[in-house]
């Protein structure tokens, strides 16, 4: 396990370094896979990437996760993802392997699951990048404080309630997050401060912050931060 940190002046240049990292992994690859999340910073990433001329048919792209909401919803981080990168660029719709929400729940994360296993074979899920995100919380993924799916480590993905915003989620579990060979952290906003300092350097609580099983399990983590959030943080 090693985290790697980086900081950076604002958010775009935050974004613009995490886009960066991520297609430096993915490079040279005959095939590679990317699971990425959704959000307002990643958003700045997607548009880097509809902006780079780059071998897109060899990668397999993925969702950590999505909200329990049809494709063209406001809320779908698809959308997100297609709106200002995969449409835009052109991503082969063959490699494209979005998680289908508007199916109830359970199905959509049993068909996830086909999906995932019918690129990667049998075994375990291991993808050359996993990027992700961190809430004012402590959560990433769909991992919400208080989730007893926190402690699995056998399952690939499922649907679980999330109360804080009354919505089914559908998510990767920690088994194949912390199974990566790269995971990339964009986490920026000071209303972070907090939860970063106590993911980093409080007491072990993966209940309380979820994000500390990527901080301390994961075998490569590397942290695109702000400056000030890095800063108020300790980093």
């Amino acid at each position: 396990m090693s985290n790697h940190f980086a900081a950076f002046h604002d958010t775009q240049q935050t974004a613009e370094a995490c886009a960066q990292f991520i297609l430096s992994a993915l490079d040279g690859k005959p095939k590679s896979t990317l699971a990425i999340s959704g959000g307002s910073s990643p958003k700045i990433m997607f548009e880097i990437f509809a902006k780079t001329k780059f071998a897109w048919d060899r990668v397999h792209l993925f969702w950590v996760d999505e909200r329990g909401v049809p494709p063209e919803d406001a809320q779908s981080n698809f959308k997100l993802a297609n709106d200002h990168w995969l449409a835009p660029s052109e991503f082969p719709k063959a490699n494209i392997h979005r998680i289908q929400a508007e199916l109830a729940p359970d199905i959509a994360a049993q068909r996830y699951i086909e999906d995932i296993r019918g690129v990667f074979g049998p075994g375990l899920p291991q993808f050359d990048v996993i990027h992700q995100g961190m809430g004012p919380d402590g959560h990433t993924a769909s991992l919400f404080p208080g989730q007893p799916l926190i402690q699995d480590r056998t399952g690939f993905a499922a649907a679980l309630w999330v109360e804080k915003f009354q919505q089914w989620r559908i998510t990767l579990l920690p088994a194949v997050l912390l199974a990566a060979h790269n995971t990339a952290m964009l986490v920026t906003g000071a209303d972070k401060t907090e939860a970063l300092d106590a993911v980093l350097h409080g007491p072990l609580d993966p209940q309380k912050y979820p994000s500390q099983i990527i901080a301390r399990e994961a075998r490569d983590v590397h942290w695109f931060l702000e400056q000030s959030l890095a800063t108020n943080a300790h980093v």
